[in-house]
């Protein structure tokens, strides 16, 4: 095995944050400088805001509406033409015969 292949591993690396929280990890570097933590994180403190600019939420919503009379209109003439698109029986098929024949 070649000498000096892999970093030297500390295992109690220090971990300083921006606001001051500090903690041990194990890691290649001695130490490690971050710009936000778990305790700082707006998702983990539960402090994080939602900006609604321009009402894009009423504005999506809307458009949802909008699409579903739409989306319903479009399965109807979908399930009909499987209906229609369906083969014949041979009494069927005869019978459509019969009716042509009987209109000319």
């Amino acid at each position: 095995m070649k000498k000096d292949a892999h970093p030297t591993y500390y295992s109690d690396a220090k971990v300083t944050c921006a606001c001051g929280n500090s903690f041990s990890v194990g890691s290649t570097q001695k130490e490690i400088h971050t710009e936000i933590c778990s305790n700082c994180h707006p998702f983990y403190t539960g402090k994080q805001n939602l900006i609604d600019t321009a009402g894009r939420v009423e504005r999506f919503q809307a458009m949802v509406k909008k699409t579903e009379g739409i989306k319903t209109r479009g399965r109807k003439k979908k399930a009909d033409e499987k209906v229609a698109a369906l083969p014949l029986d041979n009494r069927k098929k005869l019978e459509q015969i019969k009716a042509n024949l009987d209109a000319k």
